[in-house]
């Protein structure tokens, strides 16, 4: 196995926030093989970046009225901010916009054109003619052929991670004007996958079978039994790297052509700053590359960006692709679109100082080779049960009574190899288990160390043991003591600063993982030790609650039809409602109120008598167009004062798409005094 790690984590789309579904299949369970393969002693890059060319980039920006670039700048820091909230140890984490990218991207492209690999083809592709431009795969929308789907893009369905082309939807439309585009004649250039079939058959299929998670094999395995077709290289698009041809103008290369050499990119601006020579990590068979990725990125991981690197020739291939499956919210699927999740930003806002409640929550639920489901009760005993009641619980014991008995020094004791066992037991298993990308496997050792220290604690009782056999309760203690120092080690990769909190506790400095797997003593006699804090603390019923709550009014919100409404408000009976008595009047006059810029004074013929009403209107109506109008009055209303004028009723008003007001009025001229409801 190679002394030099390259860690690749898939690369976010700057187009929202990172939710922890996106960290629960990807950046927590490749952030703890990062940091246990540095303490392993390896040579390590782990390396990431936003996807800033997507589809959904121009999407958002069209949405929200503004450019790609300042979508791609807001949600780059916020992405950013977020994993270093929670300790995602990335080297470098860059951007696809970056200069160093489109250099190393262009250089890519053009080598594989001047060695012949593209092929230049004229095809139909679908053109929207109203916003008068191609369409990109995922500015089609329609309905899959393989499960109907209605919401299928037109580069894959979402629903049943089947891979499209645009031309296989049914009934096809236009994300950006809603219209059924055209096919219309444009030229791009592809790279022939179906070139690389036998390549691809040798390397996974016969080199990987036994080495790989069967997700992946699987899929590309199925992939290479349909055959593979050429695959765009370059789309007709005004965002995006530009194809670095003469005769390209108005082309962009293909996002999953760039975005994956971001891993190659971003190693070089993270080699220059390091004084590293980036080919070392990509380009030398001693080198083992790792790509974390979602179960929904194995077709580009796995077939595309190998063939690209394969017929450019300089490069190595990945030696594993540990791809998780999806996290479920509420056993509901996590979807951005609806608001469907919990954002990784909000969560570091609403639990201050409990990043590892999160990520231990979500490791211990990741998704390896199923779909699985986080729910807020599920984290709440996860944090109270087993980080409170078994870890913390362990470590603040042994800290109370290194203190009351012996001052805060570790008292004189050995240990033999037998009574260190739990410890290199559970070291080895954590190893053997990360090797293995089996990231609950490894969890559920470095608890069972803290379950251990807390029945030997329960066996030994030193509290009783201080006064009848001081030598057995020192000794017991001193175990105790390397039981926590070794679960200080230990879950630096899982629980970091927890990790460093403990570490700083018992005031040792971090080891080798080698030595964590050997009969040694990991905090001597005679060490004094700092005062014992808590490591966890208890989560309240009614801050999950809270977060429960929050989710409801989501899915309320889900299903308005309007989603700008404001929410229904309290319910009334019936009886209250027949209080309401609502009449059709007309204006007779109306004019400015004077000193007061948005209210009006209208005299009103009701049918039952003629009254004044004052309303803050003036602002969208002139008095003068409002006279004679009829409109719609709420009678009963008790009468107020309004600049000293006493208002008898209220008007209707709604308001139009565009915040302007306007007056609840009947279709006809009716009478006035005629009742409403």
């Amino acid at each position: 196995m190679s002394n030099r790690k390259m860690i690749t984590a898939a690369l976010p789309y700057a187009n929202g926030p990172v939710h922890i579904g996106h960290l629960a299949g990807v950046y927590v369970p490749a952030d703890v093989y990062a940091r246990f393969q540095r303490r392993l002693g390896k040579d390590v890059a782990f390396i990431c970046g936003t996807d800033e060319h997507g589809i959904p980039i121009t999407i958002r920006a069209k949405k929200e009225g503004v450019t790609p670039q300042q979508i791609v700048d807001k949600y780059y820091g916020i992405i950013k901010k977020s994993f270093e909230d929670l300790g995602i140890s990335f080297d470098e984490f860059s951007r696809t916009t970056s200069p160093t990218h489109y250099e190393t991207s262009q250089d890519f492209f053009k080598t594989l054109y001047e060695k012949g690999k593209f092929t230049e083809e004229v095809s139909e592709q679908y053109y929207d003619e109203q916003a008068g431009e191609f369409l990109a795969d995922r500015y089609i929308v329609g309905t899959c052929p393989s499960c109907g789907n209605d919401g299928a893009y037109g580069d894959q369905c979402e629903k049943c991670g089947s891979t499209l082309s645009p031309t296989e939807l049914i009934n096809p439309k236009s994300a950006l004007s809603g219209n059924v585009p055209v096919l219309k004649e444009t030229k791009n250039w592809y790279l022939p996958l179906n070139d690389y079939e036998d390549f691809l058959n040798q390397w996974i299929i016969e080199g990987h079978k036994d080495d790989w998670k069967s997700n992946v094999y699987g899929q590309v395995k199925s992939w290479l039994n349909d055959g593979l077709k050429p695959r765009a290289m370059t789309r007709d698009l005004n965002w995006g790297v530009p194809v670095p041809l003469p005769n390209a103008e108005g082309k962009v290369m293909y996002v999953w052509f760039d975005a994956p050499i971001g891993y190659i990119s971003f190693t070089k601006e993270w080699a220059e700053k390091n004084g590293k020579n980036w080919k070392d990590y990509w380009q030398n068979e001693n080198t083992d590359l790792v790509h974390f990725i979602g179960k929904d990125n194995i077709v580009f991981h796995c077939i595309i960006f190998p063939a690209m690197m394969k017929a450019h020739g300089d490069y190595i291939m990945p030696s594993n692709v540990p791809a998780f499956e999806f996290l479920n919210l509420e056993n509901d699927k996590i979807s951005t679109s609806r608001n469907w999740a919990v954002w990784a930003h909000e969560y570091v806002a609403d639990f201050p100082g409990q990043q590892d409640v999160l990520r231990y929550a979500l490791l211990s639920s990741a998704p390896e080779t199923k779909d699985n489901n986080f729910t807020w009760k599920d984290f709440q005993t996860k944090n109270n049960s087993e980080l409170v009641g078994i870890f913390g619980n362990f470590i603040n014991r042994v800290a109370v009574l290194m203190h009351k008995y012996y001052n805060g020094v570790i008292p004189e004791g050995n240990a033999s190899a037998e009574e260190l066992a739990e410890i290199n037991k559970a070291a080895k298993e954590i190893h053997q288990s990360l090797e293995k990308y089996e990231f609950r496997n490894a969890l559920t050792a470095l608890m069972n160390l803290a379950r251990f220290g807390n029945q030997y604690l329960q066996t030994e009782e030193p509290w009783k043991n201080i006064k009848e056999n001081p030598e057995k309760a020192a000794h017991s203690l001193f175990i105790s003591a390397q039981i926590a120092v070794a679960l200080g080690q230990l879950s630096e990769p899982f629980l970091p600063f927890s990790s460093e909190k403990l570490l700083n506790m018992f005031q040792v400095e971090r080891q080798d993982w080698a030595t964590l797997e050997e009969a040694n003593i990991l905090i001597p006699s005679g060490h004094q030790i700092g005062e014992a804090t808590l490591l966890f603390s208890k989560i309240e019923d009614d801050v999950i609650d809270a977060q429960i709550q929050k989710l409801e009014n989501t899915k309320k919100a889900n299903k308005m039809t309007n989603p700008d409404a404001a929410a229904a408000k309290e319910e009334i009976s019936f009886d209250d409602f027949t209080k309401i008595d609502l009449r059709v009047a007309t204006i007779l006059e109306a004019e400015k109120v004077e000193k007061a810029d948005k209210l009006l004074k209208f005299k009103v013929d009701t049918g039952v008598d003629t009254r004044t009403v004052v309303s803050g209107v003036a602002e969208h109506f002139s008095p003068e167009e409002l006279i004679g109008k009829q409109v719609m009055i709420l009678l009963n209303l008790a009468p107020r004062k309004i600049r000293g004028i006493e208002s008898q009723g209220m008007f209707l008003l709604t308001e139009k798409p565009d915040g302007k007001l306007t007056f609840v009025t009947p279709d006809e001229a009716v009478k006035n005094g005629v009742q409403i409801g």
